[in-house]
């Protein structure tokens, strides 16, 4: 089986609204590469027990975009050493608006990135100004264009749905420049608001209008009519590609296949339990520099833990769940464990049975916590 390898870049050129990641302000370049030096010790430590085999290759953040094309390609290094990377590894960067140059993606395309995920987020200025994304419309359209004169033909656009005070119409507006760009990949996240974020604290004060549950499902079904009139698939909830560009590596997480995570608050899964690493910058570089394991907390799944997610992340997917496979991998025939709650959610709309195939309806992907629930 082969893997995935995950490097988290904290750093960004300042904090988002939303945002509940483990992410820094850039400040100095001493500190990144500080935090490149650690990154590349510890994937050089790193035991291998998942696998040594690798297909994809992903820099998530932060933003992975502010690294220089040099600081990139130590960590690459560092990963080729350390592991066998398949000659057709996808390779993924993350990247904001306004963070690259013309210079810097010829240097990222001649290291062998070949994929772009671009956090374009909305359209709408006053909105970017409402996330703090510090960059308006424009720098997204010129980003689009800089990536594809510097080679990138598989290029995903993150994208918001459900802003406080956003419109159907801004909605509306939104999607059909985003289309009318034409990336490979679309990436569509109804909006979450994590406490201790300034949105939240924005929202608690009254100063921002909590984000409407009911529009933001309108929106959604609207994303679904939409883009079933295009060339594009929709292949999870949330995701939707041209034929043959699906993210292989986040594929990885909804199939439960092994990824390593290196770098600040990153995650593994072994197949066997999922370990992460420290939240704080300063104390992952520390705890390298010195020698010292970077691993804050290890979580081992059990057999009806493995179940339970087989089951909900493989019906994230609208391929849907092998109810062979389901049983191949975890002794349980489902069809006769959950009858009861099975027939429930039929006649609700929500999951529909083909022959071997277990999956969400249209209906199901709007309230598919309600389906998930009944495998927790």
């Amino acid at each position: 089986m082969t893997a995935g390898v995950y490097l988290h870049i904290p750093f960004c050129k300042s904090r988002c609204s939303y945002c509940d990641f483990a992410t820094d302000v850039y400040r100095d370049s001493g500190a990144v590469e500080r935090y490149v030096d650690a990154i590349c010790a510890e994937i050089g430590t790193s035991k291998a027990e998942i696998t040594p085999f690798v297909d994809t290759i992903y820099f998530g953040g932060g933003t992975p975009s502010l690294l220089t094309p040099a600081q990139l390609e130590r960590i690459l290094e560092a990963v080729r050493a350390r592991f066998e990377v398949a000659g057709d590894a996808e390779i993924t960067v993350e990247m904001n608006p306004a963070t690259v140059t013309p210079e810097k993606l010829t240097g990222y395309r001649a290291l062998g990135v070949n994929r772009a995920s671009f956090g374009v987020q909305t359209f709408n200025d006053r909105d970017l100004k409402l996330l703090a994304r510090g960059h308006d419309a424009n720098d997204a359209r010129n980003t689009f264009k800089m990536l594809r004169d510097a080679g990138f033909s598989n290029i995903s656009f993150d994208l918001i749905i459900g802003l406080p005070g956003q419109t159907l119409e801004d909605w509306q507006r939104n999607l059909d420049e985003a289309l009318a760009l034409d990336p490979e990949h679309l990436s569509l996240y109804i909006l979450e608001v994590h406490e201790a974020t300034p949105l939240a604290e924005q929202i608690r004060s009254g100063r921002r209008t909590a984000p409407d549950e009911e529009l933001a499902a309108e929106m959604y079904e609207h994303l679904l009519d939409r883009i079933a009139a295009t060339e594009f698939e929709q292949y999870e909830i949330s995701n939707f590609a041209k034929p043959g560009f699906a993210s292989r590596h986040n594929t990885k997480y909804w199939r439960l296949e092994p990824v390593h995570g290196f770098g600040v608050s990153a995650h593994s899964f072994d197949g066997k339990a999922r370990y992460w690493n420290v939240r704080d910058t300063a104390a992952y570089v520390d705890a390298v520099a010195g020698g010292r394991s970077a691993e804050a907390g290890r979580d081992e799944i059990d057999p009806a833990r493995f179940a339970s997610e087989f089951a909900f992340l493989n019906l994230r997917l609208t391929r849907g769940l092998s109810l062979v496979k389901y049983q191949q991998r975890t002794g349980i025939d489902l069809e006769r464990e959950y009858a009861a709650d099975l027939e429930r959610l039929a006649d609700a709309g929500l999951i529909e049975i083909n022959g071997d195939v277990l999956r969400l309806t249209r209906r199901g992907m709007l309230f598919s916590n309600e389906v998930f629930a009944v495998f927790a």
